[in-house]
């Protein structure tokens, strides 16, 4: 049963976005916001021209506290639509590469001179992001992964540990496209006070063991849909809902009970092939909002 209590969106949320398609990302994407931050982040991603199915804003909540972000995904997508954009090159440099950086006397500003590799590369030791626009200079950031040294130690840390190249590359061509272009969308807090009129989480009448290393993803859906995938499809969507749980930190049998039955509980002992693929798409969503929010953290610093 739907929660949705609005019956007034703004103009902008109803020219961008149909009734079904907002019921969608009520259901799907911010399940735990109520009316109140529904209608600020429905808003904020029409006024902004952004989509959250291609994971370009984010709604999330803890306890009372809900918080509307934006990924590194909604700059490079909003760059794309500014007169003379030119894709960025953004690299890793490793300590076996040969690199120079120079102070253009003309700009005062640093410029990569030199970058040239070798086999093997040894470790990350930074990373660099130039920002192309025609008729501009190019912009150009370069940041020492002791910069960010604090991402391996922090709430996401496992993801900058095993996917290092991804999470400081996107880090660093955000801020590199935020000065090129000129986007700064603000991530937004909103603090709720505890009313009744708010909307409380779902809470399972009854906890079941459901993690996907037990029922959900060793046992076979035996529904009608999930019969009609060949095995080789399924099997690969529960490894992949495997490893993304390792992504996100979710590690224990409980932890993923947990998890399900609060971002997921329509999965149940015999899940269909789509709740399968629902849950997939919920963490990968959750692995996004995790990486966006690393590459926004030290803004905050």
């Amino acid at each position: 049963m739907s929660k949705n209590q609005i019956t007034q969106y703004t103009p902008e949320i109803n020219e961008a976005f149909k009734p079904e398609v907002l019921q969608v990302i009520r259901n799907s994407i911010a399940p735990t916001a109520n009316d109140q931050e529904f209608l600020l982040f429905a808003h904020k991603a029409a006024a902004y021209g952004l989509d959250p199915f291609k994971n370009e804003i984010f709604f999330i909540k803890y306890g009372n506290t809900a918080r509307i972000q934006f990924a590194a995904e909604a700059y490079l997508s909003k760059a794309r639509e500014q007169e003379g954009f030119q894709p960025p090159d953004t690299q890793m440099v490793h300590e076996n590469d040969e690199f120079k950086v120079a102070m253009n006397k003309e700009t005062k500003e640093l410029e990569v001179v030199l970058h040239e590799i070798g086999f093997p590369r040894g470790k990350i030791i930074g990373a660099y992001s130039i920002a192309y626009r025609a008729g501009y200079r190019p912009v150009t950031v370069i940041l020492d992964i002791e910069e960010v040294e604090h991402m391996f130690t922090g709430q996401n840390k496992d993801n900058w540990k095993k996917w290092t190249s991804d999470m400081f590359g996107k880090h660093v061509q955000q801020r590199a496209l935020k000065k090129q272009y000129g986007l700064d969308f603000g991530d937004e807090e909103i603090q709720l006070n505890n009313q009744e009129n708010d909307i409380p989480e779902y809470q399972p009448k009854e906890r079941k063991d459901i993690t996907p290393n037990q029922d959900v993803l060793d046992s076979k859906p035996i529904n009608e849909e999930a019969t009609n995938q060949t095995d080789d499809e399924i099997k690969k969507i529960r490894s992949d809902i495997n490893n993304l749980f390792k992504r996100i930190g979710v590690k224990t049998k409980e932890e993923m009970s947990d998890y399900i039955s609060k971002h997921a509980p329509k999965v149940g002992e015999n899940p269909s092939i789509s709740d399968l693929v629902g849950l997939k798409n919920i963490l990968e969503m959750q692995l996004e909002m995790q990486e966006a929010q690393a590459a926004d953290s030290d803004e905050l610093e």
